[in-house]
């Protein structure tokens, strides 16, 4: 069996910030995980866990306070020059949580979807750009007269769509979707997740799939890692994760998973977390382990020996 690619490193990745003279908040404090060519990984937690400013700090719109992020073994977060800086940005693209706040109103369509054509040169003429728009238009769903209308023509799946247009304008490998159906339909969320499915068998695309909602992150993601207070709690194959949630904050994630089933929901214990009940005593080591193979836990020695006596494989 081929070794998988490794494309993206995130290494004890740390981003603080500072909240008045004296008060820092540890929006990522100290996560470590990979990304391998082809694969969707699924960041969830609950808001303010601190998985969006993950995905910003990756993509360098906020720069690191430690640690390092390594895409295809060059540190993102080196100092670069410009030609660096607009290589890595073709390559790297961000799908982003808003679809109303992050299209500029003023702007048709077209010049929307174009913008990073323009930026990284990519078309030789008029013609050339309005065929590429076109075609992108087409690819994510839309008829290719969107063009020339403006952002507020559009219902919100519509404009998701749009944005997933423009980050694919540029002939990206890697695309962060930092919450992309968040905002929008329930009915509208799984046409716009196959709609991501679909592009990335076709176009070879490795995503970051970040959200709060675990049976849709389920459903697109290969691996998935779990955000607690700034911190990776666990991380494990997708159907791993869900037969055997070892930490007991990612058990309380699902615990509030309804199901279609009435009796099931009639009899649905939902699981608290309460972050003091592991115990630790001063000084006692606490990080990532293998709890079985591919399967991470943020846990003690002791924990860690009681998970791997619970865990069951299936």
């Amino acid at each position: 069996m081929a070794e998988k690619e490794k494309l993206l490193e995130v290494k004890n990745l740390k981003q603080y910030f500072n909240i008045g003279k004296s008060n820092e908040v540890k929006a990522v404090n100290d996560i470590s995980f990979d990304i391998y060519k082809g694969e969707t990984f699924g960041l969830v937690g609950e808001s303010g866990c601190g998985k969006s400013t993950t995905g910003r700090t990756i993509i360098r719109l906020y720069n690191a306070t430690g640690g390092s992020v390594l895409y295809r073994g060059q540190d993102v977060h080196e100092k670069k020059t410009k030609s660096e800086l607009k290589d890595l940005h073709q390559k790297m693209q961000m799908i982003y949580q808003d679809p109303y706040a992050s299209l500029n109103p003023r702007m048709k369509v077209n010049d929307i979807i174009a913008e990073g054509i323009d930026i990284h040169e990519l078309v030789k003429s008029k013609k050339e750009r309005k065929d590429k728009v076109q075609e992108l238009l087409e690819t994510v769903g839309l008829n290719r007269d969107h063009a020339n209308r403006y952002p507020h023509e559009f219902s919100g799946g519509q404009r998701q769509r749009i944005g997933i247009a423009r980050a694919l304008a540029v002939n990206p490998e890697f695309i962060i979707a930092d919450e992309p159906i968040s905002a929008l339909d329930v009915s509208i969320q799984a046409q716009v997740v196959n709609l991501l499915k679909k592009l990335q068998r076709e176009k070879d695309l490795t995503y970051l799939f970040i959200a709060h909602d675990l049976s849709m992150v389920k459903y697109i993601s290969d691996r998935i890692g779990v955000m607690y207070q700034g911190k990776l709690v666990e991380v494990a194959t997708s159907d791993d994760l869900y037969l055997n949630p070892m930490h007991p904050y990612t058990q309380s994630l699902l615990s509030a998973i309804p199901l279609p089933d009435p009796s099931y929901e009639r009899t649905r214990r939902r699981i608290s977390y309460d972050p003091t009940s592991h115990g630790y005593e001063e000084g006692e080591e606490v990080y990532m382990r293998e709890v079985a193979p591919n399967h991470y836990v943020n846990c003690s020695e002791k924990e860690y020996k009681q998970y791997q006596s619970n865990y069951n494989p299936k």
